[in-house]
């Protein structure tokens, strides 16, 4: 049966992971036993995904990206250069942990910047960006603007990509796509049309 996916002839496939329709794995990469990919995915060279890792549809890794077990991405997620998951919070090489991984959820169109770390056991809300460099030490609420060490919010951002600004009324209107959005008790959400 002929694969319905693209594997660099460098990257290492293991047995028993599922991979959708039109997803890239490109040079140097490692797919692990027991993972599952979505339909779409592209994964930019040298990237590992571990066992067990759930990966939505449409979801984009780029370069040098290791996806540890007990991360699940849901679709549309972008995962940037060098960008780090943690899955023990309190690691040591000489005590194995293997039993005690703790899950990271990121959530629908989340974006997470180049050489992020995103500390395991915290959930990244849907389309909220972390900046580059960033370090998240807690949840992130939905469209969410954080940047720093540690982590800290300091605006939102639509589902476009663009930062929103809201008037008095709780209400913003993303610049370039027209949608609105409403901030109720520090809880912003996308208004239908």
């Amino acid at each position: 049966m002929e694969k319905e996916y693209f594997a660099h002839e460098t990257a290492v496939i293991d047995e028993d992971c599922k991979i959708g329709k039109g997803t890239r794995i490109w040079h140097f990469s490692h797919i692990m036993t027991g993972c599952e990919i979505g339909e779409n995915c592209n994964f930019g060279q040298n990237v590992v995904v571990s066992p067990g890792v759930k990966l939505g549809q449409n979801v984009k890794v780029q370069n040098n990206v290791s996806i540890y077990s007990g991360v699940i991405c849901e679709d549309n997620v972008f995962l940037g250069p060098s960008m780090v998951f943690t899955n023990i919070s309190n690691p040591r090489s000489a005590v194995s942990r293997r039993d005690q991984y703790v899950e990271t959820l990121v959530k629908r169109g989340a974006s997470i910047g180049a050489n992020a770390t995103i500390l395991c056991g915290h959930e990244i809300g849907e389309f909220s960006f972390i900046g580059a460099g960033a370090v998240v030490t807690k949840d992130v609420p939905a469209y969410a603007l954080i940047i720093g060490n540690p982590g800290r919010q300091v605006g939102w951002m639509s589902e476009y990509g663009h930062r929103l600004k809201f008037d008095d009324n709780g209400i913003a209107i993303c610049s370039e796509s027209q949608e609105r959005y409403q901030l109720t008790d520090g809880i912003a959400t996308k208004l239908g049309l």
